[in-house]
């Protein structure tokens, strides 16, 4: 199992530092914001780059594909 450092862009979780555990590339996580007021859902995409490794990336989700992504 390889122990990875993955960093969000975008969103409410922008600047976040997470580890995470065999990361593949092309993953989407699904954030939901409850805070008191209305249900704010976004969703992250997970890429790597040689020069910044392992980091998600705010992006858009067609309906077909809210189910189907991971909850933070």
């Amino acid at each position: 199992m390889t122990e990875e450092n993955v960093r969000f862009f975008g969103g409410p979780l922008d600047g976040r530092v997470q580890t995470l555990d065999d990361p593949v590339s092309g993953t989407v996580m699904r954030h939901v914001h409850l805070h008191e007021g209305p249900k704010i859902e976004t969703f992250y995409q997970l890429g790597f780059t040689p020069e910044a490794g392992w980091e998600y990336r705010l992006c858009g989700l067609p309906a077909t594909e809210v189910d189907e992504a991971r909850e933070l």
